[in-house]
């Protein structure tokens, strides 16, 4: 299944600043609300799913985590793409260990049968040595959106 549907350009925000995970879904979530792609509900909704199931992931080139909720918080699909300047703790998916990310890729995720695959298809872009190396030196959002468009599901 294609998931470059779920990516926008205008949904890929870099030099952003948080001092902690709740203050960065706070942002995250009151821009999405404002684009009219998820409900008011959305952000207790990403705190519950995170504090029950993080989604921190450790890969060999790059820390990163994919937050996201019930499918019921989200009105429209996406992938919001987030680079913090610096990084914030969060917890890692499975053990529930502490661990840094500064890039976040939050799953709006309408349909639960393509939650699996859209995890699936993120995480093996990052196994890649030559993507992540070509995406951690962009901060320029046409230039993300096209090195995930070639790559994606490739």
């Amino acid at each position: 299944m294609a998931y470059q549907h779920m990516f926008r350009k205008d949904l890929i925000a870099f030099h952003w600043t948080a001092e902690d995970e709740t203050q960065l879904f706070k942002q995250v979530a009151k821009e999405l609300l404002a684009k009219g792609l998820v409900k008011d509900s959305y952000l207790a909704g990403l705190m519950d799913r995170e504090a029950a199931f993080p989604t921190g992931l450790i890969t060999k080139y790059l820390n990163i985590a994919l937050p996201h909720c019930d499918t019921v918080h989200i009105e429209t699909p996406f992938v919001y793409l987030v680079r913090l300047e610096e990084s914030v703790t969060v917890k890692q998916m499975g053990d529930n260990q502490c661990m840094e990310a500064r890039d976040f890729f939050f799953l709006g995720i309408k349909d639960p049968a393509e939650q699996v695959g859209l995890l699936q298809a993120l995480m093996d872009l990052f196994m890649q040595e030559e993507f992540v190396a070509q995406y951690k030196q962009m901060d320029n959002a046409e230039q993300v959106y096209q090195l995930i468009m070639e790559n994606l599901n490739n």
